[in-house]
């Protein structure tokens, strides 16, 4: 078992920027970490993953190079830095985690472990 929780979200004009930030609760650096986001009335939606020792990452097709996502072992986090914020963005914004990938791209996202979520609000 592993607990997930967020910080880190906010509201921000279009055109910010805002750090989310991923605090696991055990040793995850063997794991894939990422992110997801959900809004309202709308489906689930994959953010970005990045694998164990950040050797590769992977992103939704809607970010368009403005997300980074990083991750500090040491200290069981995972970051995902969001430029170029447009209104479309605003979401709830969860920081999940599983031992492998391939949850992450499946339909509807089902990596095992989820975090509460954090809520980002981009204004026009």
């Amino acid at each position: 078992q592993v607990q997930l929780a967020e910080s880190g979200g906010g509201l921000v004009q279009a055109g910010g920027s805002l750090r989310l930030s991923c605090t696991a609760s055990r040793r995850t650096s063997t794991w894939v970490m990422g992110w997801f986001r959900q809004a309202p009335g709308k489906e689930r939606e994959f953010v970005a993953a990045i694998t164990w020792s950040g050797r590769e990452t992977y992103f939704g097709d809607f970010v368009k190079g403005r997300f980074t996502i990083s991750r500090d072992d040491a200290k069981n986090a995972v970051f995902l830095e969001m430029n170029s914020l447009k209104p479309e963005d605003t979401a709830g914004y969860y920081c999940t985690a599983d031992p492998i990938l391939a949850p992450f791209q499946a339909v509807g996202g089902k990596p095992d472990y989820w975090g509460p979520g954090t809520q980002v609000t981009v204004s026009s």
